[in-house]
């Protein structure tokens, strides 16, 4: 048992609360930190697949997943009036096959911390404003005013990860800007979609929106720019608007339905490239390690596949945390740099640059979704997918 090593996580997402999950079950005494008041509900949908499905199972969590699947039922592709160009059964359209679980992120990350919330320490409300190394851990500074010492940090705190920025240094130093920005919210059911997923495509910019069976809606854009992120919201709402003016379907509606949602969330399809995850008493997880972006399709599965790796490393190495994040690396990066590619080769399917491309597309969709063995072809376009989701073999810690 490891009950006198304390770790700090920084990030009270999927993969930092599932590395509690983890950390507790081997021994370990576990403070999670969260800037956010509490875990969000809601929020997108995401997959669940190959080795994710493995760590889901041992956490014995799979089959409450798939209780809450989100049941998407159809898929459909549409022109600028809303005609119907293609449609395929939910599985078929999202790529899901071998027993993939599609969720929506909030009911994972409720179903994680269920059980975590009274094993580990949650400081919400904080954050981590400095980190310093000394003989005896790693001295951490809150918002807050409070310092604490610790015998390790992870950093599970995303993309733009404040734990990273501290120890390794600037966040342009590893982010890989992909030149996309992805959009989403919830919208009102104006269509009144039932488990059905719907999207259009313009050139150099794609719309679409779905329900789930918890009978709500979000709308999700993705379109090509390499401007600054808005760091304001009347900023990203403007943005958001330019990059879509003119464009047809229901576009316009979603639009104005933006400015009145809660959860909107905006940001560049971004990647991180590190020569290595750990300085000293300090290491890094998940989007904060090796984002994939938004376009792999494999972030959750990533962070739940990470977590469990580096806990079961540390609860190996017999508290020589180098030994831990040397095997970590070994283990983590081979599938993280799988998954890594998918990135950049799927926003190239996910956004067409222009609208002759739009419209060979457009009618090779429309010829397949008549065609026998569609199911077939499909599953080749996926392949690559799911070849990278089972890319690594799961240790038994």
């Amino acid at each position: 048992m490891n009950t006198s090593r304390k770790v700090l996580i920084s990030g009270a997402g999927i993969a930092g609360v599932t590395l509690a999950y983890w950390l507790t079950r081997h021994g370990f005494s576990v403070t999670v930190v969260e800037r956010a008041a509490g875990i969000r509900d809601g929020g997108y949908k995401v997959d669940v697949r190959g080795a994710a499905l493995t760590v889901a199972e041992r956490m014995d969590l799979l089959e409450e997943i798939r209780a809450l699947r989100t049941d998407v039922r159809s898929g459909t592709v549409v022109d600028a009036s809303g005609r119907r160009v293609a449609s395929m059964d939910g599985d078929t359209f999202g790529g899901r096959v071998h027993g993939d679980a599609e969720i929506l992120r909030g009911d994972l990350h409720r179903l994680l911390f269920a059980r975590t919330e009274n094993e580990a320490e949650y400081l919400f409300g904080d954050s981590v404003t400095a980190l310093r190394e000394t003989s005896g851990g790693v001295e951490a500074a809150f918002e807050s005013g409070a310092t604490r010492t610790f015998d390790l940090v992870v950093g599970a705190d995303g993309l733009h990860s404040v734990t990273r920025e501290l120890v390794f240094g600037p966040e342009r130093e590893f982010v890989r800007d992909l030149g996309h920005r992805i959009s989403i919210f919830s919208v009102p059911n104006h269509l009144e979609l039932d488990r059905e997923e719907v999207t259009y495509v313009g050139p150099g910019r794609t719309a679409l929106a779905y329900s789930t069976a918890r009978g709500d809606a979000k709308a999700m854009f993705l379109f090509r720019s390499e401007e600054d992120v808005p760091r304001d919201r009347a900023g990203r709402l403007q943005a958001l608007t330019a990059a879509y003016e003119g464009e047809g379907w229901e576009v316009p509606r979603f639009l104005e339905a933006a400015g009145e949602a809660a959860d909107l969330y905006f940001d560049s399809v971004s990647q991180v490239h590190m020569d290595r995850w750990s300085r000293g008493r300090v290491v890094l997880l998940g989007d904060a390690a090796c984002c994939a972006s938004p376009a792999s399709g494999q972030g959750t599965s990533l962070a739940l596949v990470g977590a469990y790796v580096l806990a079961g490393e540390l609860a190996a190495a017999g508290g020589d945390h180098r030994a831990a994040f040397d095997a970590y690396e070994r283990e983590m990066r081979p599938f993280a740099e799988r998954n890594q590619k998918l990135g950049p080769s799927n926003i190239k399917r996910m956004v067409l640059r222009t609208r002759g491309q739009v419209r060979v597309s457009m009618a090779m969709l429309g010829l397949m979704a008549r065609m026998p063995g569609r199911e077939r072809m499909m599953a080749k376009i996926i392949a690559p997918i799911h070849a990278a989701a089972n890319a690594i073999t799961l240790k038994n810690y």
